[in-house]
């Protein structure tokens, strides 16, 4: 489908957009070529390949947003995940992390994701070693992100790597005590991960992908909310529907355009333009608004998830029509601490944990940078991360938990995490205890619908 850089333009001004940004531009970056039987070399090797690869990165993309008059909020590089590149390697692999890390600063991005491991089926023991190093590296590093995708539909649930990631969250919340648990806002445990996601925490580069690309995601929530609010309060669902899928549409044409330039500038393939609606703390610039703006007092009430579910289907079904490159997770995101009205929500008792549980069934994600109080156990955190897995293998489909235990924290307090990670209630968890469930272990079958072949 042919665009021009103006039709983008007078659709920003047609429309009255607010908040619209270009959440982030992407590298997405090949470093099975970086492996080495040593750790320090491997670790060289990585900084080398991504201030080499990226060292345009940041002027060229800020260069365009400049041109084009839409902001580019984050510059950010995803890498293989780090467990493939270390399997061989003797030594510690935060070595790895620290490295990559600088290259980060170096090159000027925000952030840099794939310390990850991929273990939805077993570990080795480097990959459960390596998962063992996440604390350490999410605390002694500023731009680095991780993750760990415990299970997919077609191999079931890793129960041992849930029980393990559970200890290692209390771990990392401990190491950065004195930032409220940052380390664990860092970090975000997957069923079905996918290997060309932009966004943070959860981006790494798979193995499928090309040596380098281009991936773009957009972020619009405060257009959608500004205009779903001017709806008129009578309006069918069904055409609140059709408004939101053609404003989907605009946003991800704008994307695509800042993305393809940005790749034809660096010699570099694009890849997937992601259409997620991701909210800030900005106020209106908000998720948990467009839900109210269609008829609810508070987001979390009940008919809440209906309502999220047709915004995220409108916002897929959009982007699909604007673009034959749609990837990632493009949806909708439900970050407690990264928007205003789902912390006020949170925070008044609309908004509880169950039904996060709930809203994750149909959204682009899961239970997304909630704080819980810190004396939470790691069995709890397990549990909780289990229900999410479960979710996400049964209804095919990704789904996340990013969930932070407060050291010292109590529920009803906030905590702050700064910028875009924004503040967060304490919220309280069933009382109830899943420890023997989680200490069994072993791996929860693949469902019957696996079968596909």
């Amino acid at each position: 489908m042919e665009y021009t850089q103006a039709e983008i333009l007078q659709t920003v001004a047609m429309t009255e957009m607010e908040h619209l940004d270009v959440r982030t531009v992407t590298l997405g970056l090949n470093l099975l070529d970086c492996a080495s039987s040593s750790m320090s070399e491997t670790a060289e090797r990585a900084r080398e390949k991504i201030e080499r690869v990226a060292a345009r990165l940041v002027p060229i993309v800020d260069g365009i947003g400049d041109e084009i008059g839409l902001r580019i909020a984050n510059k950010r590089i995803a890498v293989t995940p780090i467990s493939l590149i270390t399997e061989g390697s003797k030594g510690d692999p935060t070595e790895v992390a620290r490295a990559i890390d600088q290259a980060a600063a170096t090159v000027g991005v925000d952030f840099l994701g794939g310390y990850s491991a991929l273990v939805p089926k077993g570990a080795t023991q480097s990959e459960r070693e390596f998962i063992d190093s996440i604390p350490e590296a999410l605390s002694t590093t500023q731009r680095l992100c991780s993750s760990v995708n415990v299970a997919t539909t077609r191999a079931g649930i890793n129960m041992d790597a849930v029980a393990q990631v559970g200890r290692m969250l209390k771990d990392a919340a401990e190491r950065t005590r004195d930032r409220g648990g940052l380390a664990c806002a860092k970090f975000v445990c997957f069923a079905n991960a996918v290997e060309d996601n932009p966004f943070m925490a959860g981006a790494f580069h798979g193995v499928g992908e090309a040596e380098a690309v281009i991936n773009v995601g957009v972020s619009g929530p405060g257009v959608v909310n500004y205009a779903v609010r001017r709806a008129a309060p009578n309006q069918p669902l069904h055409e609140l529907a059709e408004l939101i899928k053609k404003l989907s549409f605009k946003l991800s044409r704008a994307g695509e355009l800042i993305g393809r330039e940005a790749a034809r500038r660096l010699g570099i393939p694009f890849g997937i333009i992601d259409l997620s609606l991701a909210p800030t703390p900005v106020p209106g610039d908000s998720v948990a608004e467009i839900i109210e703006a269609m008829g609810f007092e508070r987001a979390g009430t009940h008919g809440t998830t209906a309502a999220l579910a047709l915004l995220t289907d409108a916002v897929k079904k959009g982007g699909a029509m604007a673009s034959g490159s749609v990837g990632g997770m493009s949806g909708a995101f439900i970050p407690v601490s990264e928007d205003a009205a789902m912390i006020e929500a949170a925070r008044v008792g609309a908004l509880s944990l169950d039904k996060l549980e709930a809203w994750t069934s149909v959204c682009s994600v899961g239970i997304d940078m909630v704080a819980v109080p810190g004396s939470t156990s790691a069995e709890t955190l397990a549990a909780i991360i289990a229900d999410e897995m479960a979710i996400g293998v049964m209804n095919n489909k990704t789904t996340a938990v990013r969930i932070i235990p407060v050291p010292g924290g109590s529920v009803g307090e906030m905590v702050e995490f700064g910028g875009l990670l924004g503040s967060a209630p304490i919220m309280a968890v069933n009382s109830f205890s899943s420890t023997e469930f989680i200490r069994r272990g072993g791996r929860i079958p693949a469902p019957i619908h696996s079968l596909r072949n």
